[in-house]
């Protein structure tokens, strides 16, 4: 892991302290900055989401979806997980939490708005920290490759429908025409555009001018990212001192979300005997989120001062310390994993072929 990856916690942590204290020593030109929009669009935002998102499309190679079929108990494990489990249980977390028990505790107003915050971070499976989880459980990385891509593929239509769904599960209101703008701009033109670059990046000068190329975007992709939590507080300020136990009631349904959709993927994929090699980074991909384009969503959808955008940076601020924690419970459990019967069974079955 990078410096930013490792402490990426601290950085959102630092970045909450700076944006609060510059939104309020300088609220007219946080003001100014949130006010520049277009169709509903913040010209601001746009920018640095776009070298936040790019940079980390620009590892994924649609090619590797050849793979799939050599994964298909972790690619269906996972693909259940992310898209037929998650969303569905933060939205319920969300209403049993957020909606019933924390209600007394939260600024009535924005109830619904934390509630669709939290449904839009678990609607969007993690693109780039993936690799990184999967490196450090000594994953298979054709597959890990593999998935992220079909999760891609799959986000480009399945994103808008799932988060319109449980917003109006949840009776709030959607806005459909800037949802499907969402969609259109932070996920399909910055896909065709990082395929586009890779393709250039491969033909000029094949994969060493591509690790060159992402050495250097990564960085520009966490900046991007701490430049956009430093404008969110500025403008989020002054709700979090005055109630600062919202970001810890938030994070409680996003701790749980996680090491739920983990442990079930995992316990799946021992079920149905994957490799562990596969189980640990199908568990990681089941769980992380893709927060970047959350919190893109969140504030195209809700604005700056939205519950949603705070909700959605919650989860960046508790992303790297609790897929860690999963991550250590993936490798210290090995040993239990591969007793199981179905594992034991297809393993068996590999070795005589």
């Amino acid at each position: 892991m990078s410096i930013f990856e490792r402490y990426l916690t601290v950085w959102v942590a630092l970045c909450i302290v700076v944006g609060i204290a510059a939104g309020h020593f300088f609220p007219a030109v946080f003001q100014a900055l949130g006010g520049l929009e277009y169709a509903r669009v913040n010209l601001p935002m746009a920018v640095l989401i776009w070298l936040m998102i790019i940079p980390m499309l620009v590892r994924i190679d649609f090619a590797s979806l050849k793979h799939v079929g050599g994964y298909w108990r972790g690619i269906g494990v996972t693909v259940f997980i992310n898209w037929a489990i998650k969303p569905f249980s933060m939205a319920l977390l969300g209403w049993l939490f957020i909606g019933w028990l924390f209600r007394p505790l939260l600024p009535a107003a924005q109830i619904d708005s934390y509630i669709a915050g939290l449904i839009i971070l678990a609607a969007a499976p993690c693109t780039a920290m993936v690799f990184v989880w999967s490196n450090l459980t000594k994953g298979e990385p054709h597959f890990t490759l593999s998935q992220v891509a079909l999760n891609d593929a799959i986000m480009i239509v399945a994103f808008a429908p799932i988060v319109g769904m449980l917003l109006g599960l949840s009776a709030i209101t959607v806005p459909w025409d800037t949802l499907m703008l969402s969609v259109a701009l932070y996920i399909v033109v910055p896909v065709v555009i990082a395929q586009l670059y890779r393709r250039w990046v491969l033909g000029h000068g094949g994969i060493d001018a591509m690790n060159r190329v992402l050495s250097v975007l990564q960085p520009i992709s966490i900046v991007a990212l701490l430049l956009t939590l430093v404008m969110l507080f500025a403008l989020q300020g002054e709700q979090i001192i005055a109630q600062p136990s919202v970001i810890l009631l938030l994070a409680i349904p996003i701790l749980i979300q996680v090491y739920f959709n983990s442990g079930l993927a995992y316990f799946l994929n021992r079920a149905t005997g994957e490799q562990h090699c596969v189980a640990g980074p199908s568990a990681l991909i089941g769980a992380s989120n893709f927060f970047e384009l959350a919190v893109a969503a969140a504030i195209s959808l809700f604005g700056f001062n939205s519950g949603a955008a705070l909700a959605t940076v919650v989860g960046v601020l508790v992303e790297v310390p609790v897929m860690l924690s999963v991550v250590w419970i993936v490798n210290r459990s090995k040993g239990w994993y591969e007793n199981g019967a179905a594992v034991r069974r297809n393993t068996k079955a590999r070795a005589a072929e």
